[in-house]
């Protein structure tokens, strides 16, 4: 699948909130182990590792991790080290376990990403691919919200104070000449901080009148009766934006390349089988959240989250500095220097393998 070109925009320094305020897209805060696949009859290890350790959240935003672990593309190109993997329900989880040695890769939201990087003083880890790209909406009540306008005076539903969509959401309130207290969430609209997996039971019942939020709870709500009056992906240059990259701890990348460079090549392969077999893929997806979560999605959810979802080798590193200026005008963030959060050496090199242009950092990369 050939990677995304970097959108040309000029980085500022960031810095982030406290880890809990910039959770991921997930679901709650718990981890859950899961073993691997079967190891092919004469394959060897790679820098003589047993295994890698990789971690991901059971939802659509990480279709590459869902579908290269169900259809084997990690384990394929690890050989006899064993892919083992850990599904999250949140970032600041899947920091700590990163932080701690319980995983050596991962599948990431920006936010978390950058809040570890901030908080270790750019020790720990290296984002070193992208991965997805989209994937948020404007869902609302019909019935309360007709048009963009009507937004003013409502209950909107974010996931957490200071995460992604948050941020968005109050920049985009921001920008209609609306004022709102970021904190308390008060103001010309009322921002109501809600779990992604009870929102649309809160819609539901009415006590908000629509949800600013990540897939695949967006298109659960509209298969409550809700309408999309917004797709993020719109406010964007070339309607990209990073959802979903990939990071490593630092020691891991610098003693095992090797492995590194074998779990991107099948990130890379993966996005590439995806491109090439939709249904297949979304099947496969499916599959992988049903035995990561103990349900699939229905299709009239699953159906209209992976068509908002674009992956992309490119981790789209110039989105960030949008994003940090957001969450600045916020007044939820400040300005330290993420300079070196990423490292794309290997990602590069596993795209001119295959024929594919360079991705940028955005003058992000490790010197």
């Amino acid at each position: 699948m050939p990677a995304t070109k970097p959108l040309r925009r000029t980085l500022a320094a960031l810095a982030a909130l406290p880890l809990l305020v910039l959770a991921g897209c997930g679901y709650g805060s718990q981890a859950k182990d899961d073993g691997g696949v079967d190891i092919a009859a004469g394959a060897e290890k790679i820098d003589g590792l047993d295994s890698v350790r990789i971690g991901y959240f059971g939802n659509v935003t990480h279709a590459t991790a869902l579908v290269g672990k169900q259809k084997g593309f990690f384990q394929k190109e690890l050989g006899a080290t064993e892919a083992k993997y850990a599904v999250f329900n949140a970032g600041p989880s899947e920091i700590e376990a990163l932080n701690s040695g319980s995983i050596d890769i991962g599948w990431i939201g920006p936010s978390p990403a950058i809040n570890g990087y901030a908080k270790s003083d750019g020790k720990n880890l290296r984002i070193i691919g992208g991965s997805a790209s989209g994937g948020v909406k404007l869902v609302v009540n019909p019935e309360k919200i007709k048009s963009l306008k009507d937004v003013k005076g409502k209950r909107i539903a974010t996931p957490q104070l200071g995460n992604t969509q948050d941020v968005a959401f109050l920049n985009w309130v921001a920008e209609q000449g609306w004022k709102v207290d970021a904190q308390s969430g008060k103001g010309d609209v009322t921002v109501v901080r809600s779990d992604n997996k009870v929102t649309p039971d809160a819609f539901q019942a009415g006590s908000v009148d629509g949800a600013w939020v990540p897939e695949p709870t967006a298109s659960k709500l509209v298969a409550q009766g809700g309408k999309v009056l917004l797709d993020e992906s719109t406010l964007w240059p070339d309607e990209k934006f990073v959802i979903t990259n990939i990071i490593v701890r630092q020691e891991f990348l610098k003693e095992h390349p090797k492995a590194v460079e074998a779990v991107l090549k099948a990130s890379v392969d993966t996005n590439e089988w995806i491109e090439a077999n939709p249904d297949e893929a979304k099947a496969a997806a499916n599959e992988q959240l049903a035995e990561d979560t103990g349900k699939a999605l229905p299709a009239d959810v699953l159906d209209p989250a992976w068509k908002s979802i674009r992956l992309t080798d490119d981790p789209l590193a110039a989105t960030l500095d949008a994003q940090a200026d957001h969450a600045v005008k916020a007044g939820l963030l400040e300005q330290p220097d993420l300079t070196g959060i990423y490292d794309l050496t290997l990602l590069n090199k596993v795209l001119k393998a295959k024929g594919e242009p360079a991705v940028d950092d955005a003058g992000l990369g490790a010197q």
